[in-house]
């Protein structure tokens, strides 16, 4: 069979960081282990009923098997912006101020091909979500790391940053709480995010995919809610995390009218909107009840507490995280952070990802997602406890 070369974008664009962690486990699991998979982060949970009752509805009507309008109903739109009142107090246009996504994923890639040229600088977090590199590579651009520091609570130091690289950035990406560290933004980091874009002609797009879920009864703070934000920047925000719809692909960007105008050019050339019973499922979603909502964040705060403790009464000093579903915890010293993940595999059939995956800055740190029940989690603690590398 004749072989047809790729394109160099194509080979340009960075390995699939997640991919290779499920190879992993596949290996595994073939050979018959019973592996506790907490490297990744897709949602256990189903879709609330409510939501998907809707879709079912939905599905029936024949004026959702044509074509969407290519930006999406304009009913989503205004869910969309209801949903922000409702929970930030920001005032939306939904008009100007929201484009449809296809999940917050598709949003983050195309965001630098909306406003980037070949050669243009992005500031990325470093630890960071690896997918932000995939949009740099398809734009041409180039990309400049911005140190997530424990010292720092995860935030990064804008005064740490080369001044030259900061002036000739065009966007910014941040995203709180934060994949992987688990840490939230303060109202301060915000404004002085603002000042920093304000100053550079910097556009800051805020991935806010776990803004649904904080703990210890601090509701994460939306970059929207800082005054001046809209001047400068988005948000991206996905039904994925909040509401159990990983696999609907359905997310929006809020903020920005030119950015706005700019993601919803891109998309007109690339699709035709989403399917109409999805958008109607997912406007019910935002402005239905939000009881389910709590309850799934109240379901991972008993997951991170029963983890969290575990391990802590082993001895790993580990520190819980204050957002998103994801623990970041510090290997233990004589290991990196693939190595110590590979004996979780190898030796207790517990699968976590290498923070290395996430950055230079992840390297010393691995990422356990807690997407599993309270009885699994508890059960990765004692598998690594008869490995007897902590001491009490």
């Amino acid at each position: 069979m004749k072989q047809f070369a790729p394109s160099e974008l194509l080979n340009s664009l960075p390995k699939q960081f997640f991919a290779s962690l499920v190879k992993k486990v596949g290996i595994y699991i073939e050979q018959g282990y019973d592996v506790i998979n907490l490297g990744q982060g897709n949602p256990d949970q189903p879709t609330p009923e409510h939501i998907v009752a809707k879709l079912q509805e939905a599905a029936e009507s024949p004026l959702n098997h044509k074509y969407s309008p290519f930006q999406g109903h304009a009913y989503l739109k205004e869910a969309a912006a209801d949903f922000y009142l409702k929970q930030y107090g920001v005032k939306i246009d939904a008009k100007a101020e929201v484009a449809i996504l296809f999940g917050g994923k598709a949003g983050l890639v195309e965001i630098p091909q909306c406003l980037l040229n070949p050669g243009d600088l992005m500031l990325v977090p470093d630890p960071g979500y690896p997918d932000y590199w995939s949009g740099v590579a398809l734009a041409k651009a180039e990309m400049a790391t911005m140190p997530l520091k424990e010292e720092n609570g995860f935030l990064p130091d804008y005064s740490e940053l080369d001044k030259e690289i900061v002036k000739k950035a065009k966007l910014m990406l941040l995203n709180y709480p934060n994949n992987p560290t688990g840490a939230t933004a303060t109202r301060e980091f915000f404004e002085e995010t603002i000042k920093l874009a304000e100053e550079n002609d910097i556009c800051v797009v805020h991935d806010f995919a776990y803004g649904a879920i904080g703990f210890d009864e601090e509701k994460p703070l939306s970059f929207l809610q800082l005054k001046g934000a809209k001047e400068v920047g988005i948000e991206i925000y996905t039904l994925s995390k909040t509401y159990n719809m990983a696999g609907w692909r359905v997310g929006f960007a809020i903020g920005n009218p030119s950015v706005i105008s700019a993601i919803e050019l891109l998309q007109d050339h690339m699709y035709v909107s989403l399917f109409g019973a999805i958008q109607e499922a997912a406007a019910a979603a935002l402005t239905s009840s939000q009881d389910c909502v709590r309850e799934l964040n109240a379901l991972y705060e008993r997951r991170r507490n029963v983890l969290i403790d575990g391990l802590q009464s082993l001895g790993w000093k580990v520190t819980a995280p204050k957002g998103s579903f994801f623990a970041w915890l510090k290997v233990p010293e004589g290991y990196n952070s693939e190595q110590f993940a590979n004996i979780l595999l190898e030796q207790a059939h517990i699968m976590v990802a290498p923070g290395i995956g996430f950055g230079k800055y992840g390297e010393g740190f691995v990422r356990v997602g807690l997407l599993t029940s309270e009885n699994r989690l508890t059960e990765a603690v004692e598998r690594i406890s008869k490995l007897e590398i902590f001491k009490k």
